[in-house]
């Protein structure tokens, strides 16, 4: 097998948005949320946003460890 040498543009926005789909997944079976509001909430936060900023390669990191993060940042929201 082929070792990928490089990583596309479109591989790279790929893999945020299957990122976002397992951590709206698991927020919807933490939180019990309903997906859509999930995913609506989630792409508004700070986090989602620090997500879809490429070069902070975030995304990198595990959906656990960044639904984690989202949690923590509404627990200071209703603060």
């Amino acid at each position: 097998m082929e070792k990928l040498r490089d990583v596309t543009e479109e591989q790279k926005k790929f893999a945020v948005d299957a990122t976002v789909a397992l951590v709206v997944e698991e927020l919807v079976h933490d939180l019990k949320l309903e997906p859509a509001e999930a995913l609506k909430d989630f792409v508004a936060s700070k986090t989602g946003a620090l997500l879809y900023d490429e070069p902070s390669k975030f995304w990198w990191n595990g959906p656990s460890y960044i639904a984690d993060l989202y949690k923590k940042e509404i627990q200071k929201a209703e603060m």
